[in-house]
């Protein structure tokens, strides 16, 4: 990283951000082509372990999928055909305009304890521009 020139309550952080919580939902298999729903997969659980017994239960009496049996203990390798949702979840965008923030400080920290404000995206870039010109000219000033 280059070390800046100034001290950290000269800067401000801007970010843009879209958290997944609310920027993105659940997504199937098909809505994003998962190789596995596309080409089917196999799992591979170890009886010989606690978790690979619970994983094994989970699959026989809750997962619904469909699979056939390749071998069985201590490895139990199970065949899951295409066509069908994987065990990952699936994350796609929404439709939501991002969140866009100023806060002061830089990454050393915000030595004036600067409140991080949200802004409109056209109030951001002013922001942004604004910034950009008072740095270059207190560089230029040395």
């Amino acid at each position: 990283m280059i070390e800046p020139k100034m001290p950290p309550e000269a800067y401000k952080t801007y970010k843009v951000l879209r958290p997944r919580s609310t920027h993105t939902r659940v997504a199937t298999c098909a809505e994003v082509e998962c190789t596995a729903y596309l080409r089917g997969w196999v799992t591979k659980l170890d009886l010989s372990t606690d978790l690979g017994k619970r994983q094994a239960r989970y699959i026989r009496e809750h997962a619904g999928r469909a699979y056939a049996t390749i071998s069985t203990a201590p490895l139990l390798v199970l065949d899951f055909p295409a066509g069908q949702q994987c065990f990952a979840e699936h994350r796609v965008a929404v439709e939501r305009m991002p969140i866009f923030q100023v806060a002061g400080g830089d990454y050393r920290g915000n030595p004036r304890g600067t409140p991080t404000v949200t802004r409109t995206p056209q109030d951001w870039l002013d922001d942004f521009g604004s910034h950009q010109i008072t740095l270059a000219e207190a560089l230029r000033r040395g």
